[in-house]
């Protein structure tokens, strides 16, 4: 094991998978000479030179479509976006084009291509640069929606997207990238899709969270415990493929669910986990699913008032208690 930050765990694995595959390159803005605006590509240029780390035109819709067209002749590409938020800028080239592909040609023709970046809140980047887009993406069958919420979840489900002969949404979190945690040294280390991670097991409610709630929700669940109050933490890693018989056993034993994400509430990631959870797990809750997301507006600048816009810390207590109908 080695202790690594988040934006550490994503660069090495690109290298390493860059050393092994010549077929691996990644390109888009400002990624080679300046590595990036995390760093998640410093170093790679001098290493593997300006065929296989290419800076790009700012246009997303044009290097995302490059992209699918290199993964279409047998290529694997990932493609950086500075933010995710400007993934709306290539959404025909991702949504008509990389999802689609493959089943249009009958299965003869694959699409192994990383669309990687950052997004979220902390920096007070605004409305354009501060969003937390992924649920758009779960909507439009071929394209697998990863989010990894510790270093060694990038690095695992990296490995995983980069083999993976289909297109893979990979978001990153801008406030995760100076987070530091364990990682194998293992160059074959990968976690499979479709594998949720159970950050906690407890008994009296399950919170179902990811990227900066999986540690917000650890930090309540030892001030709850305090109080007598158990939780299980349940972090999807990966939205499509999604584990719903983790989520459902869970919800089973426990009763009562409460979904916390970044991103919109309204037709957010937690109203398709609450309809599934409702759908099969009906008869075992005590109370009704509660989510928690950000409210309907666009992200502010200051950074108090984008506080006041997605939930916080203290808001899942808040839940919990209110799903075991206690003050």
């Amino acid at each position: 094991m080695s202790i690594k930050t988040y934006s550490q765990a994503i660069k090495d694995v690109i290298a390493e998978e860059m050393r092994k595959d010549d077929a691996v390159f990644i390109m888009g803005e400002d990624i080679a000479e300046a590595g990036g605006i995390f760093t998640c590509t410093k170093g790679l240029l001098k290493e593997f030179g300006s065929e296989r780390v290419r800076n790009t035109p700012i246009s997303e819709a044009g290097f995302v479509g490059a992209g699918v067209g290199a993964a279409s002749c047998g290529l694997r590409p990932i493609v950086e976006l500075m933010y995710m938020d400007f993934a709306y800028l290539a959404m025909d080239q991702i949504l008509n084009q990389a999802a689609k592909i493959r089943y249009m040609f009958g299965g003869n023709v694959k699409i192994p291509m990383v669309i990687r970046g950052q997004q979220g809140i902390g920096r007070g980047n605004a409305g354009q640069h501060s969003q937390s887009v992924e649920s758009l993406f779960m909507h439009i069958p071929g394209v697998k929606v990863v989010m990894p919420s510790s270093p060694s979840e990038a690095a695992g489900l990296l490995r995983t997207a980069i083999r993976d002969d289909n297109p893979v949404m990979f978001f990153e979190h801008k406030a995760l990238y100076a987070t530091k945690g364990e990682v194998p040294d293992d160059p074959e280390y990968s976690i499979p899709f479709g594998k949720a991670n159970i950050i906690r097991e407890g008994k009296d409610a399950t919170v179902i969270c990811s990227h900066l709630y999986v540690q917000k929700a650890l930090n309540e669940a030892e001030k709850l415990a305090k109080k007598n109050i158990d939780i299980e933490i349940i972090d999807p890693r990966t939205l499509i493929p999604f584990d719903k018989t983790t989520i459902i056993k869970s919800v089973k034993k426990t009763g009562r669910a409460i979904i916390v994400h970044e991103a919109h509430k309204i037709a957010g990631w937690g109203a398709e986990i609450a309809a599934t959870i409702m759908e099969e797990a009906f008869e075992y809750l005590d109370a009704p699913v509660l989510r928690l997301g950000a409210k309907h507006c666009t992200l502010p600048f200051n950074l108090g008032l984008e506080n006041a816009v997605v939930p916080q810390q203290e808001d899942i207590s808040k839940a919990v208690k209110k799903t075991l109908y206690i003050s």
